[in-house]
């Protein structure tokens, strides 16, 4: 499974221990937006950016976000501590179909051959969150990037799976309107619900010159339109920077 994933499976976790004893009101069927696929520009405006450091520093920072978020650092590469350690009980975590695992990995994992990519994650308010990740390629490498995600959008409209405590999630993604960011973007609403507890992560993936960047915010009913709309913009801005257009 996925860090992303994880993360959102952990949230439900602590969702469902704050919320014991609280019932939760259904809500009314409604028609699922079917999810629709954008082609990356043919040819890509720019070259990869390839050095690791210039792509990390060119990730979101705390002021390109809403109030009331913070950074979280990663353990072994921000904090320098070890590798957490494995333990006796065996991980339950799965996914089925098991390449539906793919929906939220990172860019970097979905299409090979990355000359460099980078992660930051941060927590917010109500248990909100907002993860970006990006990867920068060499030509084709960021127009199939683009390809590969959408793909596994479009063939996994619902699927379940476990946390690695083997309780059970279920996953549904629909189709979202996003205005466009970088030189193509395209959306989903994923939405992940565990014993009876619900979190929304809205998801823009967009090309900006030879790189994919994936914007994942999470919250319990889903961030306003604008927030997301303003912090993939802001992700989009701040990779194009870190490299002249072509």
């Amino acid at each position: 499974m996925t860090r992303a994933a994880t993360r959102v499976l952990a949230t439900l976790s602590i969702l469902g221990i704050a919320a014991t004893g609280c019932s939760t009101n259904e809500p009314a069927e409604t028609a699922t937006p079917a999810v629709t696929t954008v082609a990356a520009p043919d040819p890509l405006r720019g070259p990869p950016i390839t050095d690791p450091a210039a792509l990390t520093a060119a990730m979101l920072g705390l002021a390109d976000l809403p109030d009331g978020f913070s950074s979280i650092p990663d353990p072994v590469r921000d904090l320098g501590l070890d590798p957490a350690p494995e333990y006796d009980s065996p991980d339950r975590s799965s996914t089925d179909p098991a390449e539906c695992a793919a929906v939220l990995a990172p860019v970097s994992q979905q299409q090979a051959g990355a000359a460099s990519s980078a992660v930051v994650r941060f927590s917010g308010p109500n248990f909100s969150s907002i993860d970006e990740d990006a990867a920068s390629y060499p030509v084709p490498g960021a127009a199939e990037a683009f390809a590969n995600i959408q793909r596994a959008w479009a063939e996994c409209s619902t699927f379940t799976g476990t946390d690695a405590d083997g309780i059970g999630v279920d996953y549904s993604v629909a189709g979202r309107d996003q205005a466009t960011v970088g030189d193509a973007s395209a959306s989903i609403r994923l939405t992940t619900t565990s014993e009876g507890f619900t979190l929304v992560s809205d998801v823009v993936v967009a090309v900006v010159d030879s790189t994919v960047v994936q914007i994942v915010v999470s919250d319990q009913s889903g961030l306003e339109p604008e927030t997301v709309t303003a912090v993939a913009g802001s992700a989009a801005d701040r990779i194009r920077s870190a490299v002249p257009s072509a």
